[in-house]
């Protein structure tokens, strides 16, 4: 089943398992669409120049929140998993809590942007992670 975005179930379940105030490093696993979408069909940028314009903002939210990119880059198969599970790209990104995060989301700057990541991605994983 394809994942773009959280489902209110899905954000429950992480605040409810995720230790407070602990440092989190997000697991990003993300399939780009051939053709951004945005819903008007008038886009002209692949899913990848889309999630490139996303990136743009998102990095500074981040930082904003205190975070820090980690590591990205691409994969180049599976070597255990699904062998019809593809990613196009990988992200890990530390933030200084799980409430940082949300609130990262929440943000009016984050929301001016993530049209663009909703346009670019066709499937994705998002798993915060604690340290340790």
């Amino acid at each position: 089943m394809k994942s773009v975005n959280p489902t209110s179930d899905s954000i429950k379940t992480v605040l409810e398992n995720t230790p407070r105030n602990r440092p989190i490093v997000m697991l990003n696993l993300l399939k780009f669409r051939q053709q951004a979408d945005y819903g008007d069909g008038s886009s002209g940028r692949t899913g990848q120049q889309a999630y490139a314009e996303y990136s743009k903002g998102a990095i500074k939210c981040v930082k904003s929140a205190g975070g820090e990119l980690v590591w990205a880059g691409a994969p180049t198969a599976t070597l255990i998993g699904p062998e019809t599970e593809h990613w196009d790209h990988v992200l890990l990104v530390r933030y200084p809590s799980i409430e940082a995060f949300f609130a990262m989301v929440e943000s009016d700057e984050y929301q001016a942007i993530v049209h663009h990541r909703t346009a670019a991605i066709d499937d994705s994983r998002l798993v915060p992670m604690v340290e340790g």
